[in-house]
């Protein structure tokens, strides 16, 4: 048993590292913007196509009326910016979330973000990074959060999302997405071989019976993905550590819904000789809100 135990660990510090280094390669989907968050209202659409467009990968500040950034660049893309309006009874974390979890989808990789009073000030987002006064709100309610990702023919793929609340407690959201054009360099964005895509983000409950919050893009992507013979889906199971519960029994759980969810796969198009599982328990902390709790990280590797 210890043995056993020594080998899942190891297994999971390998799919651990896979993780963390998985910028992963976007589906030809990444042409288009993200899908709106559902509790929105689209307000402006404007196109961006420059040789210098400014994308900032750290907070920023203002000196003397010039943006000041650690790591900033100006690049050249095709692409659009697009503003919403959040609904009253959403919340622009809602929406944040909601992009995250879709752009991760498509195999995006974070470049950056931050929260508050840690991004720098509102005014210099909204009136000279973005040049959107609408987005001029509290310096304290704002997140902003930047991804890269490369499609199937080789292009770089830029999105960045803003969210603010005004002082009216309005709430709205600025998409960037863009085409890297030029074979420009994205700082902080390793553009791989393409072979790893993912992950998908899966939580589950149950113990005996297992649900999964599986919604239907998710299920498209990784139909699309897995769709070829030669590809591996690779399914890392995490669980929450419950209260006088060895680790052994907490792997042993995240084994047990990986197999559930590896059936319900297998029922929905994906080959079971395709999947493998590896059970990482409670061995991870979390990283992120929306990679916490009891949860199924989805990866689709295609063999060299």
């Amino acid at each position: 048993m210890c043995e056993s135990v020594r080998f899942r660990c190891l297994q999971s510090l390998v799919a651990v590292v896979l993780l963390g280094l998985s910028w992963a390669a976007a589906a030809d989907s990444f042409r288009e913007a993200p899908e709106a968050f559902p509790q929105s209202r689209l307000q402006l659409t404007k196109p961006i196509e420059s040789s210098g467009h400014l994308v900032l990968f750290s907070p920023t500040r203002e000196v003397r009326n010039e943006i000041r950034s650690k790591v900033m660049a100006r690049l050249p893309v095709r692409g659009e910016g697009l503003l919403y309006e959040i609904s009253r009874d959403a919340s622009r974390h809602d929406a944040r979330n909601h992009y995250l979890k879709r752009l991760q989808a498509r195999g995006a990789q974070v470049l950056f973000e931050c929260s508050g009073i840690n991004c720098g000030r509102s005014n210099v987002w909204a009136n000279q990074v973005f040049e959107q006064p609408k987005l001029l709100g509290r310096d304290t309610e704002q997140d902003y959060f930047v991804v890269a990702a490369l499609d199937e023919q080789g292009r770089q793929w830029l999105t960045s999302v803003y969210t603010v609340t005004r002082g009216n407690l309005r709430e709205y959201v600025w998409v960037e997405h863009l085409n890297v054009t030029g074979g420009a360099v994205i700082p902080g964005f390793e553009a791989g071989n393409g072979r790893v895509q993912g992950p998908v983000i899966v939580p589950w409950q149950g113990g005996i019976t297992y649900r999964f919050d599986f919604t239907s893009g998710d299920r498209r992507q990784l139909l699309a993905w897995s769709e070829q013979a030669e590809t591996e889906v690779v399914l890392v199971a995490f669980s929450e550590l419950a209260n006088e519960e060895s680790f052994e029994d907490s792997v042993e759980r995240s084994r047990q819904a990986a197999d559930s969810f590896a059936d319900l796969l297998s029922k929905i198009g994906v080959s079971r000789s395709q999947i493998q599982i590896i059970p990482a328990g409670s061995a991870v902390q979390a990283i992120a809100p929306e990679r916490s709790g009891n949860r199924i990280e989805v990866v689709v590797i295609k063999r060299p």
